[in-house]
């Protein structure tokens, strides 16, 4: 007895310990979860697992760092799962801390975009397919001779495919499984993409196009990563130009990624890229379907989707073999996410190619500032179209002085503008009048009482829109029928709209235009499939007048499009957003451009109250550089990006008393000593969205500051959240409301 007690002591103390290892967990946990590994299962750094976390299980990724050794792991929970499925390498989970750091995001919300398709971790189930055995029925029809002759090379099909191939129907088939001739096998799934081919169409690009193809070639065969900006006019053939970067790419092995601000809506450029590869990229988007998106998740990681064309989430997905990302039309505010993790897509982009070594390519007809301040420095490399494709004229730009050419009464349409869209559809041509307010008045008032509309939750007017009978927030979506009668004085009929939309707008042009098609293009009136279907008529000439929101300046390709009206050319300079001007320019630039592209005679008429601003002037005289000039010469006296930098942070609560006082504690809590300005408490511009009260902190700093580090202090310093009160951090903000 006694030897056997001591038998008993000596397995187990001979036993190996079993390892503990650290799980990132989507949880807002500043660090990674400790977890037991069961015998005999093997991870490592990387590894995508499922964990008990409290009565759920959820999935995580193992996680860098030093095992624990000082944790019994029989106190620990077990890793539950692990995933057949590539793991994160090491150059993607740098990636994603450094994301994380720079944004002051908890790392388990960054890593939770990495694994957005839980389905997918786990193989695609294998699909039933045949072989030709070799045996051959005695009574052989003509319909059956087809079919195996298309299968005695030995090669396995799937019964439907081996019937439609043949041209049978799949009766026959079975009718020959049954007899012997066939095998069952099991096949891998399909690949839910053709693998590009980078010689599929080669289009002989000359002139400009051939020397920045060259250009941007001779920089990526240097090898390791780089930075090129594509800057050229609307309609130079910048997407010919990158696409000779992806076919190089592809030739080399590698994976690309294309992001596009709005995929979802952008037909015309896969169709071009079908034209150029022989097959479509895989898409990325929110639209997708879920199990579209997991199949795409999957093949990503296992290589076989060699493109992605996607938004700005397309960025965290797991590539097997990444070689070059393309960022189109790189200045596009929507590259930036302002929800739980908030990042600019662009300058993440250059953080991802920058930690794995290979190059990037931002492609735009109108740089953001910052794109070109880095060029000026040499810190990117730009490549310059200064001309259209087969040396198309660019639009001939007007201004159209609202005091001089004011509208008819009640209406918005200079005479000017009126005369020019009556000559545009007169000669068959199109024209395109641009307005970026939704919907059809952006505020509703009684006249005998002065009541306004404002949403019961936010500190924002009820926007009218007059197709769907309803006055909405844009803010958080409340909406009701529009009203007859004030509900303050009770007065009937006494509701009147104020300022236009693009609704309003379509109405007004209705009545000067009564026999011609006239079509709005906004986010409001629709799904992505049918936003397609109307690109796609505008494009075929189905419409003779297009109003439409800022969707309109996505570099749509409209071939009659040969006016386009500007009805409010003044509506993006009326905030405090520091770029106010560089928007407003880029804005109004792309949406210029989509008048004249195919190389007709084209015109763009800008409505203004302010002819004399810069911006206007810029537009008219086409000296972008002299904009760009004068806007870095402001940007670097005033110290705002990129000279200096800015972090926004925004307290919100139930009470609004609570909401201020948080965020003057915080104020308190900032290091001293530095360098780095706060300005505020101060109610943000829209103080109250979804019921909850908004205090806004800016933080100011030089741009060799450390911005993270001091506010980081701040947060850890100062007064903890409660569940009433949530603190935003946004690194490098983009919005100002």
């Amino acid at each position: 007895m006694k030897d056997d007690s001591r038998l008993v002591m000596t397995e187990l103390f001979d036993a190996p310990k079993r390892r503990v290892v650290p799980v990132l967990v989507p949880m807002p946990a500043p660090t990674p979860y400790s977890y037991a590994v069961p015998d005999g299962v093997t991870v490592t750094p990387g590894s995508i697992v499922q964990v008990p976390l409290g009565p759920r299980q959820v999935v995580g990724v193992v996680w860098d760092g030093p095992e624990d050794q000082t944790v019994n792991p029989k106190k620990l929970r077990d890793i539950t799962k692990v995933f057949d499925c590539p793991p994160l390498d090491q150059n993607m989970r740098s990636f994603l801390h450094w994301v994380a750091a720079y944004t002051l995001s908890p790392p388990g919300y960054v890593a939770r975009m990495a694994l957005r398709a839980p389905a997918a971790f786990d193989p695609e189930p294998m699909i039933e397919g045949l072989r030709f055995t070799g045996y051959k029925p005695e009574r052989i029809t003509p319909a059956r001779e087809r079919v195996l002759e298309l299968a005695a090379d030995g090669l396995s099909w799937t019964k439907s495919g081996l019937a439609h191939a043949s041209g049978v129907s799949p009766s026959v088939v079975d009718g020959l499984t049954k007899q012997g001739a066939f095998e069952q096998v099991f096949l891998p799934p399909p690949p839910l993409v053709a693998p590009p081919d980078p010689d599929y169409m080669v289009h002989r690009l000359a002139g400009p196009q051939l020397e920045a193809s060259q250009d941007i070639l001779a920089t990526l065969a240097k090898g390791g990563f780089s930075v090129s900006l594509i800057d050229g006019v609307t309609g130079s053939g910048k997407t010919e130009v990158y696409f000779e970067a992806i076919a190089e790419t592809l030739r080399r092995g590698k994976q690309v990624l294309i992001l596009l601000p709005e995929i979802a809506l952008t037909a015309n450029f896969l169709e071009r890229f079908q034209d150029r590869f022989g097959s479509k990229p895989g898409e990325w988007h929110s639209d997708l379907a879920t199990r579209t998106r997991e199949r795409v998740w999957r093949q990503v990681s296992t290589g076989d989707i060699r493109v992605v064309a996607g938004a700005r989430s397309a960025l965290f997905l797991p590539f097997e073999d990444l070689g070059l990302i393309i960022v189109d039309e790189e200045h596009d505010p929507a590259f930036k996410q302002e929800d739980r993790v908030f990042y600019n897509a662009r300058d993440m982009a250059v953080v991802r190619a920058r930690i794995s070594g290979f190059p990037v390519i931002l492609v735009s007809a109108t740089p953001s500032v910052e794109s070109q301040v880095n060029c000026n420095a040499g810190r990117y490399h730009l490549v310059h179209l200064p001309t259209r494709f087969a040396d198309a004229a660019m639009p001939d730009l007007h201004l159209v002085d609202m005091r001089r050419h004011p509208p008819e009464r009640g209406g918005f349409l200079s005479p000017v503008l009126v005369r020019a869209i009556g000559k545009t559809v007169e000669r068959g041509e199109q024209a395109l009048l641009f307005l970026n307010r939704r919907g059809y008045a952006p505020l509703t008032l009684c006249r005998v009482c002065g009541h306004r509309f404002q949403c019961p939750q936010c500190s924002s007017w009820l926007v009218e829109h007059r197709f769907r009978n309803q006055i909405q927030c844009h803010q958080c979506g409340y909406n009701e029928p529009t009203p007859n009668a004030c509900p303050e004085c009770g007065t009937l009929d006494h509701l009147v709209a104020c300022g236009p939309g693009v609704e309003r707008i379509a109405e007004e042009v209705e009545k000067h235009f009564p026999d011609k098609r006239t079509l709005v293009l906004s986010s409001d009136l629709g799904g992505v499939k049918r936003l397609r279907l109307e690109l796609e008529a505008i494009a075929q000439g189905e419409a003779d007048i297009v109003v439409g929101t800022q969707l309109v300046a996505k570099g749509h390709n409209f071939p009659l499009m040969t006016l386009v009206g500007i009805v409010d050319a003044d509506i993006g300079l009326s905030n405090g957003d520091p770029r106010a001007a560089e928007r407003t320019f880029q804005l109004l630039s792309q949406v210029t451009g989509r008048a004249g592209r195919t190389g007709r005679k084209s015109h763009g008429l800008l409505q203004t109250f302010q002819p004399q601003h810069p911006v206007m002037q810029a537009l008219v005289s086409g000296d972008a550089s002299a904009f760009y000039e004068r806007e870095i010469g402001e940007r670097e006296r005033a110290a705002l990006p990129p000279y200096g930098r800015l972090v926004s942070i925004i307290v919100s609560a139930d009470n609004r008393a609570e909401a201020e006082g948080h965020a003057r504690a915080l104020r308190l809590a900032a290091p001293s000593g530095t360098d780095i300005a706060i300005l505020g408490p101060a109610e943000a511009p829209l103080a109250l969205i979804r019921g909850r009260h908004r205090f806004r902190l800016l933080v100011h700093g030089r741009r060799s500051s450390d911005m993270q580090g001091f506010v980081r202090a701040m947060l850890q310093n100062g007064p903890k959240e409660r569940k009433s009160i949530q603190v935003q951090v946004d690194v490098d903000p983009q919005s100002f409301l």
